[in-house]
């Protein structure tokens, strides 16, 4: 009788529409926007001396901000 309770409940409910196409779209736009824009400007503004460590690093920084803030979408 207890496996015929769990049954009756029932599917739980879909998210709507925009949790499904929208944000993650929105996310995808956002996060490549930072990363692209973060990663030329750190390449522009090059100081000598720096080499590549200072765009590998704003690269990661960069990666490491859009899935903290987008990675739950």
């Amino acid at each position: 009788q207890e496996l015929m309770d769990i049954d009756a409940k029932g599917q739980p409910s879909q998210p709507p529409w925009y949790e499904r196409h929208v944000q993650p779209c929105v996310a995808e736009l956002l996060g490549s926007a930072l990363f692209i824009c973060v990663g030329c400007l750190s390449v522009v503004e090059d100081s000598g001396g720096t080499g590549r460590l200072q765009p590998a690093l704003a690269h990661g920084l960069a990666l490491g901000i859009a899935i903290a803030v987008l990675g739950n979408i």
